[in-house]
Formats: C-alpha cells, sequence, structure tokens
C-alpha cells in the first residue's frame, strides 16, 4: 500500500461514511462507498456506487479496494461474507452478526462477564407472558433485529398491552428487556489496530428523546476514575473477544456506581461524533487508520465538548456561529421530522463556559420529533 493512496470501501453511505470520506481526504485515503440511495449522504466527497444490497456485482465493485468496513450494522451478513472473500473486511463480519442480534449481544456480554439488563427471548405471545411474570413490569419488548432510533420496540407497563404490544412487533423474533431505573445513558468507544494496539476514548454522557441520541458530552460529567476505568474494561474485552480491528462504541447505563451493557455498534458513532473536534485524533480518523492498518492516534480529549443532534432541521448557520467554539456539520440531508440532519459541537477552555455556549447553542438547534 506503500506509495499510493489506500481506497476503503464502505458499505453505506450516509452521514457516518462522509464523515469518514472527509477524514480521508486529510489522510489521503480514498472511498467508494456503496449504498442503494441515489441522495446518499456521502456521494459528494466519495465515490458512489448506487446499488441495492441483494446485488451480486458489488463483491466485484470493491475488489480493488485495500480493505471494506461499514457504517451501519444492519449491512446484509451474507454480503459482508462475499466482500469478505475478496477483500480484507474490518470490523470482523462477526461483529457485525452479533450486533444484529440484540439476544447474541447480550449472551456474547454476559460470555465476557459484563452485567446487562435481565431478558428473555418472545417467539409467542406465551412466551412473553412467562417472560413478563419473570422479568416483571415495566420492560420493553424489542424486536431482535433491525429497530434503531428508539423504533422496533415497545414499552410494556399493564399486563392488559402485552397483546397489542406482541401483534403490532410479531411476527419478527423479539426480545424483552427488564425495565432498568438507571441514573444515566452514557457510552464509551475504543479503536484497535490490525497489530492489537487500543486506544480509548472518554467516557460520555448520552441524553435521548423518543429513542434518539440529542445530546452527548464529553467527557462524561463526574464520572469516578473507577467508573471509567470499568468501562474501559468492558470495550476492551469486546474487542479482543472479536479479534476486532476499527472504532466500537459501546452503550451503557450507569446504576450508582455500576454499568450495564445495553448495545453494541460496530462501527464509528454517533455519540463519537465530538471527537472531531474534542480528540487528538477522531474516530473517523482513527477507524481508517486500523482499517488499512496504519497507527492509531491517541484518543486523548484536548477539552470538554458538548455535542448537539439536529433533529428534522438544521439550525441558521449565522446565528449558531456567532458561538465561539460552535462548529456546525451539516449532512447534506434532506430534512424532515425524526430525521438526524446534522450535528453542532460546542467547544470551550472550562466547564463553566462550555455550559453557558451550549446554553445559547441548545436554544438554536432543533429537534422535531416525528409526530409532532
Amino acid at each position: 500500500m506503500s506509495g499510493r493512496r489506500p481506497l476503503v470501501g464502505v458499505l453505506g453511505g450516509g452521514q457516518l461514511a462522509r464523515m469518514l470520506a472527509l477524514s480521508g481526504h486529510a489522510l489521503g485515503v480514498r472511498l467508494r462507498v456503496v449504498d442503494p440511495a441515489t441522495d446518499a449522504p456521502a456521494r459528494e466527497v466519495a465515490d458512489h456506487v448506487c446499488a441495492d444490497w441483494s446485488d451480486p456485482a458489488i463483491p466485484a465493485r470493491l475488489a480493488d479496494c485495500d480493505a471494506v468496513t461499514y457504517e451501519f450494522e444492519r449491512v446484509p451478513v451474507a454480503l459482508a461474507e462475499a466482500v469478505a472473500r475478496r477483500v480484507p473486511v474490518w470490523p470482523p463480519v462477526e461483529a457485525l452478526a452479533v450486533a444484529q442480534d440484540r439476544v447474541h449481544e447480550k449472551e456474547r456480554f454476559r460470555a465476557l462477564g459484563l452485567a446487562t439488563p435481565r431478558f428473555r427471548a418472545v417467539d409467542t405471545l406465551a412466551d412473553l407472558q412467562r417472560a413478563v411474570a419473570e422479568l416483571g413490569l415495566p420492560a420493553v419488548l424489542k424486536t431482535r433485529r433491525e429497530g434503531y432510533d428508539g423504533k422496533g420496540q415497545r414499552r410494556l407497563r399493564e399486563l392488559g398491552e402485552l397483546p397489542a404490544a406482541f401483534e403490532a412487533l410479531a411476527p419478527a423474533p423479539l426480545v424483552l428487556e427488564e425495565h432498568v431505573a438507571f441514573d444515566r445513558e452514557v457510552s464509551v468507544l475504543a479503536a484497535r489496530g490490525r497489530d492489537g494496539a487500543v486506544e480509548l476514548y472518554p467516557l460520555v454522557e448520552n441524553r435521548h428523546e423518543h429513542g434518539i441520541l440529542i445530546e452527548s458530552r464529553v467527557p462524561a460529567p463526574h464520572a469516578s476514575g473507577a467508573l471509567t476505568e470499568r468501562a474501559h474494561r468492558a470495550v476492551r474485552a469486546l474487542l479482543d473477544s472479536f479479534g476486532y480491528v476499527g472504532v466500537l462504541a459501546l452503550e451503557l447505563f450507569q446504576v450508582g456506581e455500576e454499568l450495564l451493557a445495553s448495545e453494541l455498534a460496530p462501527r464509528v458513532h454517533n455519540s463519537g461524533h465530538a471527537t472531531i473536534e474534542g480528540a487528538v485524533a477522531s474516530q473517523f480518523e482513527n477507524h481508517l487508520r486500523a482499517v488499512v492498518g496504519w497507527p492509531l492516534g491517541p484518543a486523548v480529549a484536548t477539552g470538554p465538548v458538548v455535542m448537539l443532534n439536529a433533529i428534522g432541521a438544521l439550525p441558521d448557520a449565522r446565528e449558531l456561529l456567532a458561538i465561539p467554539g460552535a462548529h456546525l456539520h451539516d449532512y447534506g440531508k434532506e430534512p424532515r421530522p425524526g430525521r438526524k440532519v446534522g450535528h453542532v459541537t460546542i467547544t470551550a477552555p472550562d466547564a463553566g463556559e462550555l455550559e453557558a455556549r451550549a446554553v445559547r447553542a441548545r436554544s438554536l438547534v432543533p429537534v422535531v420529533h416525528a409526530g409532532e
């Protein structure tokens, strides 16, 4: 690969692929993205192969790549396996397969000694009734596969809600998860290179509305050193178990000083967007460094950061950018309620000034949910 610019294929052409491509431009890494959407956000900054996921020609279209990765975990596993027979695919396809099934995901967590909320696989209404009898209510019924940003799930509070909730989500395989009265939601991101070297990012505090990430704070306020170390041990265990290469995100519930593993994402992640302005090497840079076999950059934070997702519409750039430390990222997507169309990061020299700037930014960044 020396002497020429590496070519990385990406399965998926959304905003994550777009930000990977933008990082790649600085590194001298070319990207070729595969996405069935003619208006895929990454098309403006990368070579775009517009193809349906069932297209048998996709592996051949990526055969000249130095490595292939993915930017979302709903990529068909069979397609990733077919590509892997021609080109190295990172992260490993096994990680993709585990992340696509919530039961297999939690079983992997537990096999590694990571605590999770209690759960039960559900295939029939009778299964659901037995699971509720064991786990109690309230609880959350979810599809084992698919579902993101709050989709594919129903909150259960009373026994009378069970038949309708099951009917709404069936016949897909389901999982019932106990309700966890958590203190907050946090995440941790890490990058692992082909040589096994690991870079660990600071713990992130996340806030969601309607299942969609609204705000991330880095580092997570009031996180003890012991709590951060537990999160880092957990993500390291996952990296090692998969022989992982690339960036992995682990979402967690914090209950007191304990952490419960919720979900993993075998890719760059929304809660890591603040690393673009808030770390020596962003998650996007380190993901590309990892998959092409280059040394990782430091995941060290350069200061406190708040990231705000723009949902449904973008803020007025002129007003927003009048705030010191404000950085606008426009994904090039058509605005519509419930859709992530961009994000804003706010940097500051200290936590007090960061909060003052973030308050101003929050008043300008739209959050328009579907149905509102």
